[in-house]
């Protein structure tokens, strides 16, 4: 039978899909998840109590000749993690570094930009990545809010490190100063308030 899923903090379409065997595009191109595709944009973007309308599996039918023996390949999710690492502006170019996914630690080198890029299960909730060099961060993967809500403003300015107080979707001094100096920094009039502006170049510059 076809449902709806509540999206919870930390899901995405692609650990959505995941979960209930069907691949991303399936689930987002779905014409029941039409509102909120439009909404949305993004399927690594939701936020919590949107809903997610999940189709019938449907089963899939092979000929094939009797008492031989039949190998089948699941095909992959092709879900990516793509990041660019700067110190004070600058891209930590072809720097070697661990990334841990889960059980599973994988050794990458950054390309020339700073930028890793890295298959990902779409289930996966948090990655590591270590630098040789020094320094280590934590990602939360799929857990950041539409850029429309307070709380995916605050996380897109903490992962810029200009704000440095809770994510709990809430207006404070601390915030509007980090929004003011972002305005600041890229030239849009230093309100201290979202806008349509900030809210584009925010997502532009933090995902």
């Amino acid at each position: 039978m076809p449902k709806t899923v509540k999206v919870r903090q930390g899901d995405c379409i692609a650990s959505i899909a995941f979960a209930h065997g069907f691949f991303p595009d399936t689930v987002w191109d779905h014409a029941e998840n039409r509102e909120l595709k439009e909404l949305r944009k993004n399927p690594n973007v939701l936020a919590p109590g949107d809903k997610v309308h999940i189709p019938d599996l449907t089963e899939k039918h092979l000929d094939v000749a009797t008492e031989k023996r039949h190998r089948f390949r699941r095909k992959g999710v092709p879900d990516m993690l793509r990041v660019q690492f700067l110190i004070e502006g600058e891209p930590r170019a072809d720097q070697p570094c661990t990334v841990q996914l889960g059980p599973k630690t994988h050794d990458i080198t950054t390309d020339g930009e700073g930028w890793i890029e890295i298959p990902i299960p779409p289930d996966a909730k948090e990655a590591v990545i270590t630098f040789e060099s020094g320094g280590e961060y934590k990602l939360d993967l799929g857990g950041m809010d539409p850029v429309t809500t307070l709380a995916g403003v605050q996380k897109r300015l903490e992962n810029l490190e200009m704000y440095h107080g809770p994510i709990d979707g809430k207006t404070s001094r601390e915030l509007t100063n980090a929004i003011t100096l972002f305005q600041r920094v890229h030239e849009i009039e230093p309100t201290g308030k979202m806008d349509a502006d900030t809210e584009a170049k925010l997502e532009e510059e933090a995902g």
